[in-house]
């Protein structure tokens, strides 16, 4: 089971951080992701990390303003958003994949966890 939290409102420049924490099953193996949908679009993918190795990818949009992080003892993965913008507006979703790849897309996961709302005023 994957639990997000941490999204909300903040004004543009602002920043959140999001949770996802893991309980159930050992996501050791896993590629771990997170992927948003705006009102009226196809869920996208937003950054990935591989949990054994620690490798990160990140859509082209939040490079230099977003990290995905990994903590091993408390089995959760971060997203730390920084300089957002109003159009990362979205649900948010935490996702497993089996295997990490640089772009997990929607029909990659495994698992996903409920998703979590942030909203950026202009």
């Amino acid at each position: 089971q994957l639990q997000a939290s941490g999204g909300g409102l903040v004004q543009a420049g602002g920043s959140l951080r999001l949770s996802c924490a893991a309980s159930g099953r050992t996501v050791s193996n896993y590629g771990m992701a997170w992927l948003r949908q705006a009102p009226g679009k196809e869920r996208e993918f937003v950054a990935a990390i591989s949990w054994n190795i620690g490798n990160t990818a990140y859509t082209d949009s939040v490079k230099g303003r977003f990290t995905i992080s990994r903590d091993g003892a408390k089995n959760t993965v971060y997203l730390q958003m920084n300089n957002l913008k109003p159009e990362d507006t979205a649900v948010y979703y935490c996702a497993a994949a089996r295997y990490y790849s640089n772009t997990i897309q929607p029909y990659n996961v495994d698992y996903w966890g409920k998703g979590t709302l942030v909203t950026v005023s202009s």
